[in-house]
């Protein structure tokens, strides 16, 4: 009999339950009717609340106020600043007149800053006034003369808020049900940058129908109801806030709990404790940071059944203490991109915990993946390495205005490159191995860093590892690992990894660099910015010159 071919690594969502075709502002607005008196936002910096009806109340009159501004549909309007309440109001009020909303990352810089404005063609800025060491305002002022197409700046806690506020008071409502009648699910609402590792970031144009049904699945399969209460420590300017979050609990009539303006691990645990909040999400930084907390075990945490890990692979360790230590038995794995708005794969609640620490789960509802080998596009068998892609209903519209990016990200059938490299298992669920360009070549060799940072977690002194290729003239790539310590443990030595690897990894995947570290350069969204990383750790080891040899 001739040999029956091996199952190839592509899987499909099936579900029962039908994408929704709602806008996001028809979509509250039945959330509303459904759940007037409920909670729907709490926001602990400020001290505020509202239920669902204030909730929207406050957005309409928002809505109002940008249109009597002249913003219109299709304008984009920015929104620079850490999390709070207005930054959500101005979220929903965007999409109910079908304004685009551009989230600029509260990081930014002034030349990042007038980028992203100029690129996306941003007429309203609404921006924070100041926040910690970044002075929002005078950043603001700095590039406004460079930013032609800038008509409007206003700032939050300024009077320029409560006057866009106010030009919303007492507007009809039937004007504003016409708006909203007027706009299409497949519209673009929402311009969200990529942070791009090298060069300028791009902007993931995606639509309601991209991200408010991707909110609404991620949140089926937490199995949220208008019961659960969301401790949202993430930035909203990413997809994680602003659609796992904000847009999951809108959909199912749950509360958003905005514990801080940026994360602090006390802050969240206290809002857990304070809120009865029923799911927290985080990168696993966070995590740790909330695990290793001094008075972690004053926090009444046993209200937690749920919650998110995404953003960042999750070491297994930190996983199981999630699951033992802060009671988030149905803890999930959420895993996506910016560009596809964002999870296309999640562990579902059943799963055991096994699954959850070793995958990232499966496809999510009425998506699709494959796995393909990145020389020839042909999908591998099961079992086999290769490059994860994903198609269907959560792939953005394309880059803002660059065409030729959008194509080099999105083939001829509509599949996302994600640029990852993943394993499909036989049950179709989905382990990713690093980036492409994460891989290390050393002597011939393909290392993924990730393998071996899993091994390094369980050294008992190491809190974190990362680990990265560096120059090295010999191999061509050498293994470098940068390491946070526990409080209180030693620093270790090269020679110290070495002895602990020593017969349990291969010696090519040994690191023979070791650079003890405090934190790791990253983005806002909590991804390890590891081309930072190799570029610091060739002066720091002295590797120019092997960093400009040729090799073949």
């Amino acid at each position: 009999m001739p040999d029956v071919p091996a199952l190839p690594s592509y899987a499909s969502g099936t579900s029962d339950v039908p994408l929704l075709g709602d806008t996001i502002g028809d979509n509250l607005d039945r959330t509303v009717a459904a759940f007037p008196e409920r909670d729907a936002m709490v926001d602990r910096a400020a001290g505020t609340k509202w239920s669902y009806a204030e909730l929207k109340k406050d957005v309409d009159q928002l809505a109002h106020g940008l249109v009597a501004t002249g913003i219109g549909k299709g304008d984009r309007v920015g929104i620079w600043s850490p999390n709070r309440a207005e930054w959500t109001l101005l979220q929903y009020a965007t999409a109910k007149i079908g304004a685009i909303l551009v989230n600029i990352n509260p990081a930014y810089r002034s030349h990042e800053l007038e980028y992203v404005l100029n690129q996306s063609g941003v007429r309203m800025l609404v921006a924070a006034d100041k926040f910690k060491t970044s002075d929002y305002a005078a950043m603001v002022e700095q590039v406004r003369p460079n930013c032609a197409g800038l008509e409007f700046v206003v700032l939050l806690g300024t009077d320029a808020w409560t006057d866009l506020m106010a030009k919303g008071e007492g507007n009809d409502p039937e004007a504003l049900a016409k708006l909203q009648k007027n706009l299409s699910a497949d519209d673009p609402i929402n311009i969200q940058y990529t942070s791009g590792t090298t060069g300028f970031p791009k902007g993931a144009t995606l639509s309601h129908h991209n991200i408010l049904n991707n909110g609404y699945f991620v949140g089926e399969l937490c199995n949220y109801t208008e019961e659960d209460r969301v401790c949202i420590p993430v930035p909203f300017y990413h997809c994680f806030g602003m659609v796992m979050g904000n847009l999951a609990c809108t959909s199912h009539g749950a509360c958003m709990v905005i514990p801080a303006p940026a994360f602090d691990p006390r802050a969240t645990l206290e809002a857990v404790e304070a809120e009865r909040c029923t799911s927290l999400y985080g990168v696993p930084t966070m995590f740790i940071a909330e695990l290793n907390h001094p008075d972690f075990g004053e926090f009444d945490l046993s209200s937690l059944r749920t919650g998110i890990m995404a953003g960042s692979p999750c070491p297994v360790e930190v996983m199981k203490q999630v699951i033992d230590r802060m009671g988030m038995t149905e803890v999930s794995i959420c895993y996506g991109m910016t560009e596809t708005s964002p999870v296309s794969t999640q562990t579902r609640a059943d799963d055991s915990v096994e699954r959850r620490v070793s995958t990232v789960g499966r496809v999510g509802p009425h998506l699709e993946s494959k796995v393909v080998d990145p020389e020839t596009g042909l999908t591998v068998p099961r079992g086999v390495p290769g490059e994860l892609c994903t198609r269907g209903y959560s792939v953005m519209l394309g880059y803002w205005e660059q065409p030729d990016k959008t194509a080099e990200a999105i083939d001829a059938a509509r599949w996302m490159h994600t640029g990852d490299l993943a394993v499909m298992d036989d049950a179709g669920y989905l382990n990713i191995t690093g980036r492409i360009k994460d891989m290390v070549i050393r002597g011939g060799e393909n290392v993924y860093p990730r393998e071996i940072e899993e091994f390094l977690y369980t050294h008992p002194d190491i809190l974190d590892a990362q680990v990265i290729g560096v120059p090295d003239v010999k191999y061509g790539e050498e293994l470098m690992a940068w390491i946070q310590m526990r409080e209180g443990a030693q620093p270790l030595t090269a020679e110290a990894v070495r002895e602990f690897s020593q017969g349990k990894l291969a010696h090519y995947k040994i690191p023979r660099y070791v650079h003890i570290v405090d934190g790791f350069p990253m983005t806002v969204t909590g991804k390890v910015r590891k081309v930072e990383m190799r570029e610091e750790s060739v002066t720091l080891l002295g590797l120019e010159a092997a960093a400009s040899a040729k090799h073949a």
